[in-house]
């Protein structure tokens, strides 16, 4: 297959090491024989999604939310109508928030999201830093990663944790965590959430694979060195659930 990536503001948007959830995507396709492009979106800049076969943002601080918002606003009808034609993407971080309906933020100030999702963020002066451990209905396996965050997000109705036993959710300790639509999945876990859940990365490429009419016939390949890592943290962040 020949695969066309779309990854909005990798400057701005580009906290956490995000940029790797990108790469670890491109070198599986490749991996299994496709030809990937990536093209990245700038600020005040045209951009053509058309026969996008993945979205990607990553996370930024607040302040780079808002900046990327104001931009990404003219892009929301095009996004929500791939999103709706199962187009696979993922957004990650703060950028999760944009595809709600509305960003307030610490001072009171209200923004509007591209309206994919009903949900709503609130964002505090208070920030959430802490490890997360949950799992997902994608698959069996855990979902681990770390977050750093200020909003409480409400009016989730298909969170992508569907169980959170560590850390904090979309509005509170061990609450359900993310959004997902479709193939869209977002999520405030950060690590990068595709380099650290090998499993997830999985169900992206399929995902991408089956509305290309190419199923996969096999497993991704993956490094071991990705393997190892996610089972050392499943096993420690369980370990810490079990008290």
């Amino acid at each position: 297959m020949t695969i066309k990536i779309i990854h909005f503001y990798p400057d701005l948007m580009s906290l956490y090491g995000s940029y790797a959830n990108v790469s670890v995507l491109k070198r599986a396709l490749e991996a299994l024989g496709d030809t990937v492009t990536v093209e990245t979106v700038l600020p005040g800049r045209d951009a053509d999604l058309t026969g996008a076969d993945f979205l990607y943002m990553g996370a930024g601080t607040e302040h780079a939310q808002k900046a990327a918002l104001s931009d990404f606003a003219r892009y929301g009808e095009s996004v929500k109508a791939l999103a709706e034609d199962g187009v696979s993407m993922l957004f990650a971080g703060t950028a999760m928030e944009l595809l709600g309906k509305t960003i307030t933020d610490a001072d009171g100030k209200a923004y509007d999201g591209i309206g994919l999702g009903d949900f709503t963020s609130v964002q505090g002066k208070k920030r959430y830093v802490e490890d997360v451990y949950g799992h997902t209905d994608l698959y069996p396996e855990a979902v681990v990663g770390f977050m750093n965050k200020c909003a409480d997000i409400s009016g989730v109705e298909t969170p992508l944790l569907t169980a959170v036993e560590l850390g904090y959710g979309n509005d509170g300790p061990k609450t359900p965590e993310g959004f997902r639509f479709q193939n869209v999945l977002a999520s405030q876990l950060t690590g990068p959430i595709l380099v650290k859940n090998p499993r997830l990365l999985d169900k992206v490429v399929e995902a991408i694979h089956q509305r290309g009419g190419e199923p996969l016939t096999g497993p991704v390949p993956h490094d071991a060195w990705t393997a190892q890592g996610y089972a050392i943290t499943a096993e420690q962040l369980k370990l810490r659930v079990k008290g």
